[in-house]
C-alpha cells in the first residue's frame, strides 16, 4: 500500500516564504509560479519577436533558453534528464537508418521515461502526487515519439501508403538540432504540454500560419485569396484565464470536503447506502477533475498568448484558438457514452494514442492503445487496473451502441431518454474505472472494487459475451465514415493552414 510522504522540492527555494503563508507544497507554488512567468514572458514573445520583427533563429533560441529556465527553477538537476533523454532520441534519428528510426526512437524515449518513472516512484518517493520532473518528460516522449514517426512517413513511404491526417503530418526534412530542441523544450510547453505537432510549430515559429488563406466558395478576386490580419489572442486568453480562476476556485473549496478515498473507508461503506455511495463517488470525481482543467487551461492560454494554437476561423469570421486544446470541459461533463468522454479529455493525449499506437497496431489495437496508455502514465499499480478496465468498459459501450442505440432513434423523446440514461452510465462508470488512478496502490483499489461487488466488470464481460459485436459490414462503414472525415478535416487544414500561393493555386486545380 501506498506510504504517502512529504513531497521534497528539488527546484528554487526561493518561493519558500510563500509556500508556507499559503501552507502549499513548494514544487506545487513554483510550478504556478513559473506558468504564470510564462504567461507573461508569452505576450512579450508574441510582441517584440514577432516574427515580422526577428528571424525563426532568434525566436528558437529564446524560446528553448526561456523553457530551459522554468525547468530548473522548477526540478532543480533533474531537469538534466529532459537534456538526457531529447538528445538519446535525436541520436537515435540522425544516426538510425529511417527504415527502423522511429521503432528505435520509440523504445529508448518510452524506456528512458519508464526507467525515470521506476526511480522516482520506488526508490526515491512512493506516493508523491506533486509535481515531478517526469510530468514533463511525459509530454516530450509524446513530442519525440511523434516527429520520429512523422519523419518516418514523410521520408520513407509514398503518399498513396499514408492516411489523410499522416500526410498533412509527414516531415520532410531532418530538424536541426536548435529545431529538434525548441520544439520539445520550449517555454510555453516544457511545464505542462500540451503536445502538437513538428509542422505546427515550426508554422507558429516562421509566421506561416498567419499567411492569406485559400477559401473554397468565394466570390471574391484574387483567385480566391484574401488579405486577413493577424487575429488578436487577447479575448481568447482572458477566456481561458477566467475559466483557470474558476476551476481553482471549485478544486480548492471542494476536494478536501470530497476526497475519493473516503469512498473506500470501512465506516462509510458500512453505514452508507449503495445508492449513495454511487453518488458520492460522481460528485468525488467531480471535483477533483478541476484541478486537471486548471493545468490543462492555462498551459493552452500560454500558447495562445505567444501566438500558438491559431486554427482558422469559423463560420462566424470569429478566430478560433483550439490547435492544440487539451480538452473541452461542456463536453466532458456532458459525455452520453465512454468514447465522446475520452474524446474530450487530454486531446492531444489521446491523438498521441491514435497516430503513433491505434492506426498502426495490426493486432487489437484497442488493448495495444490502452496498455501504452498505462505506461506512459508511469509505473503505479492502479494505471494498469484502470486502463484493463478501461479497455473491458469500451468493448462494452460499443457493443451497447450498436445493438441497443438503434431501437431509441425512433423519435426525439425516445433519444433525449437514451442520452440521460447514457450519460449517467458514463459518468458512473468513468468515476468507477479512475478510483485505482487516483489511489494508486492494489490494496485500496481491490478494496473498493470489492465494495462494489466488482459490479461494473462483471457487467461489461456479460454485455460483451451476449450482445454481438460490429459486423464486418459495419465495421468497414465506420472505417469508410473515419477516413472521409480525416479527408474533410485534411481539407479544412490545409484551408486554414496554407501558406503559398502555390498551394492555392493546386487546390483550385484539384477543384
Amino acid at each position: 500500500m501506498a506510504t504517502h510522504t512529504k513531497a521534497s522540492c528539488t527546484g528554487s527555494t526561493l518561493l519558500q516564504p510563500l509556500s508556507e503563508i499559503i501552507n502549499l507544497p513548494l514544487d506545487q507554488v513554483n510550478f504556478v509560479a513559473c506558468q504564470v512567468f510564462a504567461l507573461l514572458m508569452a505576450v512579450w514573445f508574441r510582441i517584440y519577436l514577432h516574427p515580422s520583427k526577428t528571424s525563426p533563429f532568434i525566436r528558437h533560441v529564446v524560446a528553448t533558453l526561456l523553457g530551459f529556465y522554468l525547468a530548473l527553477f522548477c526540478f532543480g538537476w533533474y531537469s538534466l534528464h529532459f537534456l538526457v533523454q531529447s538528445g538519446l532520441s535525436y541520436s537515435v534519428i540522425v544516426f538510425a537508418g529511417l527504415e527502423h528510426m522511429h521503432k528505435y526512437c520509440f523504445i529508448v524515449t518510452m524506456g528512458y521515461l519508464i526507467l525515470c518513472q521506476i526511480t522516482r516512484v520506488y526508490v526515491f518517493d512512493y506516493g508523491m502526487y506533486s509535481a515531478d520532473f517526469t510530468g514533463p518528460m511525459m509530454v516530450i516522449t509524446q513530442k519525440i515519439t511523434s516527429l520520429a514517426f512523422e519523419i518516418h512517413d514523410g521520408l520513407t513511404k509514398r503518399e498513396s501508403q499514408l492516411t489523410p491526417s499522416q500526410k498533412y503530418l509527414a516531415i520532410s526534412r531532418m530538424p536541426s538540432l536548435l529545431e529538434y530542441l525548441s520544439y520539445n523544450c520550449n517555454f510555453m510547453g516544457i511545464l505542462a504540454g500540451p503536445t502538437c505537432s513538428y509542422n505546427d510549430y515550426m508554422a507558429f515559429i516562421e509566421g506561416t500560419c498567419y499567411q492569406p488563406r485559400h477559401q473554397e466558395h468565394t466570390n471574391g478576386k484574387e483567385n480566391g485569396k484574401y488579405k486577413q490580419s493577424e487575429p488578436s489572442p487577447k479575448n481568447e486568453v482572458i477566456s481561458k484565464l477566467c475559466t483557470c480562476a474558476i476551476s481553482l476556485a471549485v478544486y480548492l473549496s471542494l476536494y478536501k470536503l470530497l476526497p475519493v478515498e473516503r469512498a473506500i473507508d470501512d465506516d462509510f461503506v458500512n453505514s452508507t447506502p449503495f445508492h449513495l455511495q454511487v453518488v458520492y463517488l460522481y460528485l468525488a470525481m467531480l471535483a477533483l477533475r478541476p484541478k486537471y482543467y486548471f493545468v490543462w487551461t492555462l498551459a493552452d492560454a500560454i500558447n495562445n498568448a505567444a501566438g500558438f494554437g491559431f486554427n482558422g476561423y469559423n463560420k462566424d469570421g470569429s478566430p478560433r484558438w483550439d490547435l492544440i486544446s487539451n480538452l473541452r470541459i461542456l463536453n466532458i461533463e456532458l459525455a452520453t457514452s465512454f468514447k465522446v468522454f475520452l474524446d474530450n479529455w487530454n486531446i492531444q493525449t489521446a491523438l498521441w494514442l491514435k497516430r503513433i499506437c491505434y492506426e498502426r497496431c495490426p493486432i487489437n489495437p484497442t488493448a495495444a492503445t490502452f496498455m501504452l496508455s498505462a505506461m506512459w502514465h508511469g509505473v503505479y499499480p492502479g494505471y494498469y487496473l484502470t486502463f484493463a478496465s478501461g479497455a473491458a468498459m469500451t468493448m462494452a459501450a460499443r457493443a451497447i451502441r450498436h445493438n441497443i442505440r438503434p431501437y431509441f432513434m425512433v423519435s426525439d423523446s425516445c433519444k433525449c431518454i437514451y442520452d440521460v440514461i447514457t450519460w449517467a452510465w458514463t459518468q458512473v462508470a468513468i468515476s468507477y474505472i479512475v478510483v485505482p488512478f487516483v489511489v494508486l496502490a492494489v490494496g485500496p483499489s481491490l478494496k473498493f472494487y470489492k465494495s462494489w461487488y466488482f459490479s461494473l466488470h462483471i457487467l461489461c464481460v456479460l454485455v460483451t459475451m451476449a450482445l454481438p459485436m460490429k459486423s464486418r459490414r459495419w465495421q468497414a462503414k465506420e472505417l469508410q465514415d473515419s477516413l472521409q472525415k480525416d479527408k474533410d478535416n485534411l481539407q479544412d487544414n490545409r484551408i486554414e493552414h496554407s501558406s503559398t500561393d502555390n498551394n492555392c493555386n493546386q487546390k483550385d486545380k484539384a477543384t
